[in-house]
């Protein structure tokens, strides 16, 4: 069986997260941001799967497995929280959220 070369695995990694970081980093639309660093978390399970092909370990398999739940709970927390500020004040822009109060 073939694989591809780590160094490609990696460039596609690098190229997702820097997508998912300029995503994430110049958006105000909360949602945006929210995806922005569910790519970035992407990048990292494709490098994490690539090294453990390139290794032959299982263990970053298996961790990518878990990152991938947890990436999905977390894109599930963040969107009912997104509900919640959309109900409460109307809007998803993150600039109008400056403040901290209780």
């Amino acid at each position: 069986m073939t694989t591809a070369p780590m160094e490609h695995v990696l460039a596609l990694a690098l190229i997702l997260f820097a997508m998912g970081a300029f995503c994430a980093l110049a958006r105000r639309n909360l949602i945006l941001i929210l995806l922005g660093v569910e790519v970035m978390l992407n990048a990292c399970t494709i490098a994490l799967v690539g090294a453990s092909l390139k290794w032959q370990a299982l263990g970053g398999q298996a961790f990518a497995l878990v990152l991938m739940a947890l990436t999905a709970a977390e894109a599930a927390v963040g969107l009912a929280l997104f509900v919640h500020v959309r109900k409460r004040a109307g809007t998803l822009d993150s600039s109008r959220f400056d403040t901290m109060r209780g």
